[in-house]
């Protein structure tokens, strides 16, 4: 899914280097009568890298190359003389980021720390050259060995954004609206369903100097697992979240079944996705007087009694100084 600069699906060609061949040279100088063979090895060929870079957010370096190729080692020559080894390609992803094989969609590995570097083609092997060859009955040796070709292959790039605490809800919930007053972030927010087409991160300010990361997941839909709306597109950052903050706004029909319903997606797109710290909050209260919340909170105490639920508005700013303290609450535990 892309919209501007961010991007966090791609798909690239790749392509390792040659191996250099060996060289099957016979030794000749003056006064050395008969000096043997003495060609040397081939040069491995250039290996394709993904490397970790913390200070990467997206895949949009992608977006216009998609093509990697690896250089080839240079022959092996005279004296022994191994060839250079090919040059090696680094492709540089976010943290968070999941490297498939697009032909059999198997995950290689996942790229989760700065500096990370993970070979995903190697490159062929240089041949070996004459000298190698020679024993007592073969002392002349007239060949060598080809290097080994390179491979090639197709990738799968998703990134999963990494944040401590994620926004769950339908569109049209406040989840921008509440990531704005929370952080600095300009999430575009307007009066319509799916405002939001890609992820936002904000960080937000806690007491003493400390923070945490939020992030703000395109509205989900009933049937987004099975792939309605655009709500499968971001599930996967739902992944890399710590702790689940679901936003269901005052004025829905029904709480508590949207909340099932939420529940729901997350169950039939990543069981494990439940086992995460979860928190509910009521946005738009600012709608209500005193008197209706306290008949709400009288209900949802029936159908909320394991999880925590708060009352918040991102208008007039109740509750979210107390939501601050019970995520933070949450992300130490």
């Amino acid at each position: 899914m892309t919209e501007g600069n961010f991007v966090d699906y791609v798909k690239v060609h790749i392509s390792s280097g040659n191996g250099g061949k060996g060289s099957a040279h016979l030794r000749r100088e003056k006064y050395v009568a008969k000096g043997g063979p003495d060609g040397g090895d081939g040069g491995r060929g250039g290996h394709v890298i993904v490397k970790g870079n913390k200070s990467l957010w997206t895949l949009v370096h992608f977006k216009f190359k998609k093509h990697f190729k690896a250089g080839h080692g240079e022959h092996g020559s005279k004296s022994r003389s191994t060839g250079a080894d090919g040059e090696d390609v680094y492709m540089e992803v976010p943290l968070g980021t999941v490297i498939r094989d697009t032909e059999t969609n198997e995950i290689l590995f996942e790229i989760t720390e700065d500096g990370e570097e993970k070979i995903v083609l190697e490159g062929g092997m240089g041949g070996l050259g004459n000298w190698h060859f020679k024993s007592s009955t073969n002392q002349t040796p007239r060949y060598a060995q080809p290097g080994i070709k390179g491979q090639e292959g197709d990738l799968t790039l998703e990134l999963k954004v990494l944040a401590d605490v994620g926004l769950v809800g339908f569109p049209n919930a406040g989840k921008s609206t509440l990531l704005s007053v929370m952080t600095s972030a300009k999430p575009k927010i307007a009066n319509y369903e799916f405002t939001t087409l890609k992820p936002n991160l904000g960080i937000v300010e806690y007491r003493d100097f400390r923070s945490f990361v939020m992030a703000d997941i395109p509205g989900i839909i009933e049937g987004a697992a099975e792939g309605k709306g655009l709500g499968h597109y971001f599930l996967r950052h739902i992944e890399r979240n710590a702790t689940l903050l679901f936003l269901i706004p005052a004025d829905s029909k029904d709480i508590s079944q949207e909340y099932q319903i939420l529940l729901d997606e997350l169950r039939r797109y990543n069981p494990e996705l439940l086992d995460k710290a979860r928190l509910v909050a009521i946005s738009k209260c600012d709608m209500l007087d005193q008197e209706l919340i306290d008949e709400m909170d009288a209900d949802m105490k029936e159908d909320f009694k394991d999880v925590p639920y708060t009352f918040i508005s991102s208008v007039s700013g109740l509750g979210i100084q107390e939501l601050k303290d019970r995520l933070w609450q949450l992300l130490n535990e």
